[in-house]
């Protein structure tokens, strides 16, 4: 079945999809988490790297306060003293006095003490302070590595400088980075960068992680740490191993819920509903032929369903699982709704039987009297007689409430008759009780026609029950001149199948009608054997 087989194939997409759901969002989630830890860690590292440098310049700033006590005294009474607080004190490369931009006196240059420009290697910045301090990539005594420089002016144009050698700050950048393999980088005052780890370019990606800056608020540093993409994902391995077990249970757990939901949700009713919205239920008419009158007086409407792609949905199938499914009422609505608009178009002579299958559902339904009233409002116009189709099931429940149902649409001018005779449990006493007009005997008894050579007792006290009862009779999957003509002979009212008319769309029937509406069946007529089940 079609329309099984896609039920089925969306639901396993949707479990499938459910199952999915946890594995794909944990690695959504693992990922921002391994995001957030190595963010954690970088301003752990950038602060670590903050403290120390301010520790640093701490020492500067006090070893520079210690050296006041110097000031203005000869370099040659002093330079002692100050190679020895040089070598005493950690991280300094040297120290000295100034006059103005003047070296008179360092810890590591001897008699010949220079500028501090050409100590620096740089002119010294502007910042219009009495101190200030900057990062520079070398000194004159050591070129090729960094340092940071701190000097206070003082009121009469001297003053006092202090350096602190980089590699102090590159070692401890290497300590706390190496492991993790960070890129550390510092600054002093926009100066000269200190810099240690890797420097490679990081490939385009989420997991690549962006720099994190912290500024001192004592002093003008600033640090800069930053991530390689191999350390983001060592944290996200790590955090989807310990994710893992429980998306695995996640994922079973919303499986099993999906499936439960969808055999709550993903049903017929939410088809029939969409179908029903979509318009792909149609009606097709089965002329019935009258011995009678020799010609065409009714049809009965059958509703079908074709679905999008073509396909044909088995009328058994559908309204079995309408009945089942609480959709049978809304979907003979829509019936009755379908046939009012093609009905509009029919030009039929009056008395014309339009009969239609009614659902016990339907039958029992509060509904069920204003819905049938308001289809024959609806084709007043036409002049037909509608006739309600019924199976015997719809008379065993609530059998005298049904009963009033119908003397009352009977008073209306609707005819009821009984569908498929002889294949239910009913009581023949229910013939007597409820109020009815005609028989449909089913297309099994009129089949066993030509399988008991041309002797069918059954179907035979059938049709003189009914005479006796004064029901008209109308014998339905009539497929054989054999079947018409044994019919016929017992005086079976009205004929319906394939030999006379197969079921067809509005507009097939219209044709039709203008072509073999007033036309007798003969007897003699050929036929091929027929295919299917007439309806």
């Amino acid at each position: 079945m079609p329309l099984q087989k896609r039920h089925r194939d969306i639901n396993w997409l949707l479990i499938m999809c459910a199952g999915l759901l946890p594995l794909v969002l944990g690695i959504l989630f693992t990922a921002i988490e391994a995001r957030h830890t190595v963010n954690q860690q970088q301003i752990a590292v950038a602060n670590t790297l903050l403290t120390q440098a301010e520790k640093m310049s701490d020492n500067a700033w006090d070893m520079i306060t210690h050296l006041r006590q110097f000031n203005g005294q000869p370099c040659a009474q002093i330079e002692a003293q100050l190679q020895r607080d040089g070598s005493l004190y950690a991280y300094f490369r040297s120290i000295g006095m100034l006059s103005g931009n003047n070296i008179t006196c360092s810890s590591a240059y001897g008699v010949e003490h220079g500028t501090l420009s050409e100590m620096m290697m740089q002119p010294p910045p502007i910042t219009g302070k009495a101190w200030w301090s900057q990062s520079v990539r070398g000194t004159v005594g050591v070129p090729n590595r960094p340092a940071v420089v701190f000097v206070r002016n003082l009121p009469d144009g001297s003053g006092i400088w202090a350096t602190i050698d980089g590699q102090y700050l590159m070692d401890f950048m290497q300590a706390i980075g190496e492991s993790s393999g960070y890129q550390l980088s510092l600054q002093v005052n926009g100066g000269a960068v200190i810099a240690s780890g890797p420097d490679e370019a990081a490939p385009a990606s989420y997991l690549v992680n962006e720099a994190y800056r912290a500024t001192s608020s004592r002093y003008p540093i600033s640090v800069t740490t930053t991530v390689p993409t191999s350390e983001l994902l060592k944290a996200w391995r790590q955090t989807v191993f310990i994710f893992l077990p429980m998306a695995a249970i996640l994922s079973v757990l919303l499986m099993v819920l999906t499936a439960n939901w969808l055999n709550r949700r993903i049903s017929w009713a939410d088809d029939i509903r969409r179908a029903i919205a979509n318009r792909q239920f149609s009606v097709h008419y089965q002329p019935v032929y009258s011995n009678t009158l020799q010609r065409c007086s009714g049809a009965e409407a059958l509703l079908r369903w074709q679905l999008p792609n073509g396909e044909k949905v088995r009328p058994d199938i559908f309204i079995s699982h309408a009945e089942a499914e609480g959709m049978i009422v809304p979907l003979t609505q829509h019936l009755l709704d379908l046939m009012a608009e093609d009905l509009q178009s029919w030009s039929v002579a009056p008395g014309f039987h339009i009969g239609l299958n009614v659902a016990a559902e339907h039958l029992q339904h509060d509904d069920f009297i204003q819905d049938i009233q308001r289809f024959a409002r609806r084709i007043k116009d036409k002049h037909m007689v509608v006739t309600l189709e019924l199976t015997e099931r719809s008379l065993i429940e609530d059998g005298e409430r049904v009963a009033r149902k119908l003397r009352y649409l009977q008073s209306h001018g609707m005819k009821v008759a009984i569908d498929d005779f002889g294949t239910g449990h009913c009581s023949l006493s229910y013939l007597l009780t409820f109020p009815l007009d005609y028989l449909k005997i089913d297309r099994g008894f009129i089949h066993a026609i030509e399988a008991l050579d041309r002797e069918a007792p059954v179907l035979d006290a059938i049709i003189n029950l009914c005479h006796k009862l004064q029901l008209a009779v109308l014998g339905e999957g009539v497929e054989t001149a054999l079947q018409f003509a044994y019919l016929q002979q017992r005086g079976v009212t009205f004929i319906q199948g394939y030999y006379y008319a197969h079921p067809m769309d509005n507009t097939r029937v219209l044709d039709w009608f203008r072509q073999h509406e007033h036309q007798p069946i003969p007897v003699e007529k050929s036929h091929e054997p027929a295919l299917h089940h007439s309806g």
